[in-house]
């Protein structure tokens, strides 16, 4: 048992990157887990760190390449991967989520002296047991808005309305308009009382404007301009949501 600790405990040093102690995982490492090209994750992380309103220089390291020559790229902490990879896809978290797993148990060997007696060996377990809920809670916290980005990969084919796009993201649509239009994506039109897309979410891709011809009750019709969200709105708006409301969607969540 104390050879098998040793051993993890030497592996730790090659495999985990550390900034002022904190357990973090490499864009290289990313990349490898959910098969993606080491570029497009660089670029997924910068993007992430400009909407978190964060600097890469925060997160950056030196990767050494095949030849061992230094190449940027960065070392994310676990909130910011899982934040990263929230909108990959469920054997792509899958894969980062059971690395986790396995680096939080190393970071807790190399901070360690290896025991020697039974008695230290007994408190290393306990230790380690400690650091597998505190990961385990952290993942339970990230699983809701997780959750939300699968239905709208799953249920979603092309833009959809208002109402529909609450039952997708579970929220009451009451309140889903009213943090839609908090946050931009949404207003009422002054004279037609009806929800309209900013102009800006529109030409995002968030949102679509849509010419429907209605009926009025006297048997003429009438051309109304209606708002629909996209799935790319979805995502955002999903990512809006986990960040700024708590799970159970209550009414100060969602004036946030």
């Amino acid at each position: 048992m104390f050879e098998l600790i040793e051993t993890e405990t030497k592996e730790t040093a090659m495999n985990i990157a550390t900034i002022s102690d904190t357990t973090t995982m490499t864009s290289r490492e990313i990349a490898d887990l959910t098969g993606k090209q080491h570029k497009d994750v660089l670029y997924d992380i910068r993007k992430m760190l400009d909407e978190l309103g964060k600097t890469s220089a925060d997160f950056s390291a030196d990767l050494p390449d095949s030849y061992g020559r230094p190449q940027p790229g960065f070392a994310l902490p676990m909130r910011e991967a899982l934040i990263l990879t929230s909108g990959y896809s469920v054997k792509q978290r899958a894969a980062i989520i059971d690395r986790w797993h396995e680096l939080e148990q190393q970071a807790a060997l190399a901070r360690f002296n290896v025991p020697t007696t039974y008695p230290e060996a007994m408190r290393l377990a306990a230790d380690l047991a400690d650091q597998k809920a505190k990961v385990e809670a952290q993942l339970a916290l990230a699983a809701p808005k997780a959750e939300a980005l699968d239905r709208i990969a799953t249920q979603t084919e092309g833009a959809v309305n208002l109402r529909i796009a609450a039952k997708l993201l579970q929220v009451p649509e009451k309140q889903f308009l009213q943090f839609a239009n908090a946050k931009g994506f949404i207003f009422r039109n002054h004279f037609s009382h009806t929800w309209q897309g900013y102009a800006d979410k529109a030409k995002a891709g968030l949102v679509e404007l849509k010419l429907t011809t209605v009926e009025r009750d006297d048997g003429s019709s009438k051309t109304v301009e209606q708002v629909l969200i996209t799935r790319p709105g979805l995502t955002k708006l999903a990512q809006m949501l986990g960040v700024s409301m708590p799970h159970n969607n209550n009414q100060a969540g969602m004036s946030a």
